[in-house]
Parts: structure tokens; C-alpha cells; sequence
């Protein structure tokens, strides 16, 4: 089927197919013709030629997304997928290529994409870091995800951790808990630094400091550490360290092991003590009623593809990062300190 064809159909020109199935109808074509071509366009099950559109405006309508370890790993692949629903609803292509956690594969990566006349490119990590884009990714319209430019000459989308630890903390808080213990992420890590702003202004505004331990990110190590904070009477006793009320986790996967350490003991969640993780692991925290934090990874990906297609549009950005908001998921595991 051609645009011909569709135009005998819905009884207008040629022209007139044109302008409405590419966007461009408005204030040129009637409402009443505009919606006789999209039903003539269905019924023929007619698809524009790419190829001839690419010819005529110069453009591939295709983006390149770099990412770390996203393709290969079990995270953060909701970024992509917002990333791509809503570039196609532009009309837009992603081409997704992994360096595997490489950085001397990145500029392979890049020129690879360029080489298919890609429109733009996006870089996407698996986790918040910091990345400097190389003078090739800079050469084409750009936009880092989860990722932030150390040079502040990149526009970013990161989640915001600061309001992520803040929110954190404050489930726990207005369920009037006291003492806390907070399992946080390695130090190393940026987000770890951030959510810590965040827990430490909410402490702050309770009048109270919680107890802090460098946890890390792993089940096993929320077993352990869960296991050395929760072992303690639940009364001071002899000058001895009391058990805390609530565990704040750096993670939906340390705070498994921290329901683990919790089992182990004999101690009832949220009875006994109270747990937030964070993340909004699909494959964690649901199962485990884990109350937590969302990491808004498909949120993310379509406010960077947003920006992104703006700017393609002939629309300008300030440089900086964009934070997209981290809300709170109460679920079973937090309630009240037992009297």
C-alpha cells in the first residue's frame, strides 16, 4: 500500500496524507480530513517509507543509547523501556549498545552508532555515577541518564536520592520510631552520599541521630550486619548497646537479610522491629511486603527522552541535572514500636 493509496480512500491529496501522518497537519488540513486519512492509513494498514522520510528531512529518526552494564544485567532496564515507549511515540527508534562496564569500549560504542546516522545519543548507567563525555558523544545532541557530567557541561537525569533517604527515614520516623539503625550503601558509591543528606536532614528535624553502619549491597552482608544490630535486649541492660526498633537498609537486598537475621532470632517484622529498604526491587521487595523507596527508573528514561526530543525540536536546555522524585512504597514491614 502507498500514500496513493490512501489518499483515494479518504478522498483527499496526496500532499494532504503527507502533512497529517507526519505530524504537520494542524491549521492546514481540516480535523474532519485528518482523522478520514488516519482511518484510511489503518484499514490499509499502510506504513510510511522510512527510508524515503530520512531522505527527505535528513533525519534517521533513531537514537543510540549507550549504556555500562544495563543490557547485560538485571537492573535498570526500566529506563530503557521509558526511554523507548516514548521515543516511538515521536516516531522514534532506539539502537541500544552495551560496553559491558568497559570504558575502552566506549568510544567503539559511540562511533558504531554514529556510523548508522543516528539523531542523538543518550548514556545510560546502570547505577548513579560519575561519567565525562568524550568529544565524540559531544558531537551530537546528548543527554546523560543515571549518569551525571563532572564537568557541568552535560544535561542529566538522575533520580533524587537526597529526597529518596529523606523519605526513607521519615516512614520510619512517623511511625514514631526512636532508635534506628541505618545499613547504608558503600560510602564509594555517589547515591550512597546523597541519600545520607537526606536521612541525616530528617534525623536532624527529629532531634535524634541513628546508628550507622557501612553495610554494603548484598544479601549476605544484611544477614550479618542485621544479625550484630538486632542480637541485643531490648532494654539497657548492664551498659550493654539496646536493640534498635527499626533497620533503614541501603537496599531492598540487604534488607532481605536483615528479615533473615530478624527470622533467625526469633524477632516478628514488623511486631518487633521495623524495616525499609530501598529500590523498589521488582524481583525483592514486593514478595517480601518490603516498605521502601522507588528508584523511578522508567520515570527516568522517559524524562530524558522528553528533554532529548525537545532538543532535536530546536528547543535549548540549561546544562545541570534534572532529578526525577524517588517516592515512598509503604507496604507490611513497618508499624509502630511495641510498648
Amino acid at each position: 500500500m502507498t500514500s496513493f493509496d490512501v489518499a483515494e480512500l479518504a478522498g483527499v491529496s496526496r500532499s494532504a496524507v503527507s502533512l497529517v501522518l507526519n505530524g504537520r497537519a494542524e491549521g492546514l488540513i481540516s480535523a474532519e480530513n485528518q482523522e478520514a486519512v488516519r482511518r484510511a492509513a489503518a484499514e490499509l494498514g499502510y506504513r510510511p517509507n522510512r527510508v524515503a522520510r530520512s531522505l527527505r528531512d535528513r533525519s534517521t529518526h533513531t537514537i543510540g543509547v549507550v549504556t555500562d552494564t544495563i543490557v547485560s544485567g538485571a537492573f535498570g532496564g526500566a529506563m530503557i523501556t521509558g526511554a523507548g515507549v516514548r521515543a516511538a511515540r515521536d516516531d522514534y527508534l532506539l539502537f541500544v549498545m552495551g560496553t559491558e562496564g568497559r570504558a575502552e569500549r566506549e568510544d567503539e560504542v559511540i562511533g558504531a552508532l554514529q556510523a548508522r546516522q543516528v539523531d542523538a545519543l543518550v548514556y545510560a548507567a546502570e547505577g548513579l555515577h560519575s561519567w565525562t563525555p568524550p568529544q565524540a558523544f559531544r558531537d551530537e545532541p546528548n543527554i546523560l541518564l543515571d549518569a551525571f557530567d563532572p564537568t557541568g557541561t552535560s544535561l542529566c537525569v538522575v533520580s533524587d536520592e537526597e529526597i529518596g533517604g529523606y523519605r526513607a527515614t521519615r516512614m520510619l520516623l512517623d511511625a514514631d520510631h526512636r532508635r534506628i539503625a541505618y545499613l547504608h550503601g558503600t560510602i564509594s558509591v555517589t547515591a550512597t552520599g546523597r541519600r545520607m543528606v537526606g536521612h541525616d536532614r530528617a534525623m536532624a528535624e527529629a532531634g535524634l541521630r541513628a546508628e550507622k553502619v557501612e553495610c554494603g549491597w548484598e544479601i549476605d552482608r544484611g544477614l550479618e550486619d542485621g544479625t550484630r544490630v538486632l542480637d541485643r535486649p531490648d532494654r539497657a541492660v548492664g551498659g550493654q548497646p539496646v536493640r534498635p526498633t527499626a533497620v533503614l537498609c541501603g537496599n531492598d537486598r540487604v534488607a532481605a537479610g536483615v528479615l533473615l537475621a530478624a527470622a533467625r532470632l526469633g524477632l516478628r517484622v514488623p511486631q518487633d522491629v521495623s524495616v525499609v529498604g530501598y529500590d523498589d526491587d521488582p524481583n525483592v521487595a514486593p514478595q517480601l511486603g518490603l516498605s521502601t523507596v522507588c528508584l523511578p527508573h522508567r520515570a527516568m528514561g522517559e524524562r530524558a527522552m522528553d528533554l532529548l526530543l525537545e532538543r532535536l525540536a530546536g528547543r535549548t536546555h540549561e546544562p545541570g541535572e534534572v532529578r526525577v522524585d524517588s517516592p515512598a512504597v509503604e507496604r507490611a514491614s513497618v508499624a509502630p514500636p511495641a510498648r
